[in-house]
């Protein structure tokens, strides 16, 4: 929810390349060392924000749609650590948000 209401906060792909790629859309994120500022919400939301299904994303300018869309992906997918979030995608269940 921070990055969705924040969303003017990051920079796109397509703002630091002009390639035109599949993924210019997605947020980029910044290159930094320190792991603390990797555990930061700043850095992990763009991270987690990334992983989402497609139509979750561009859900973003609806604060509201997006949050209840999010909630019934969470709750279908019951993920207890941040490495079986990213790995939803093998997942049949989930098959209706991709």
């Amino acid at each position: 929810m921070f990055v969705v209401k924040n969303i003017d906060e990051f920079t796109t792909n397509s703002d630091v390349q002009a390639i035109n790629t599949r993924h210019k859309s997605d947020l980029h994120p910044p290159s930094i060392k320190f792991a603390k500022y990797q555990k930061g919400v700043y850095y992990s939301g763009i991270k987690i924000f990334s992983y989402l299904p497609q139509n979750i994303k561009k859900l973003s300018w609806n604060v509201k749609k997006f949050k209840l869309t999010l909630k019934m992906f969470l709750l279908m997918g019951s993920f207890y650590t941040l490495d079986e979030y990213f790995d939803w995608t093998s997942r049949s269940d989930l098959g209706t948000f991709l």
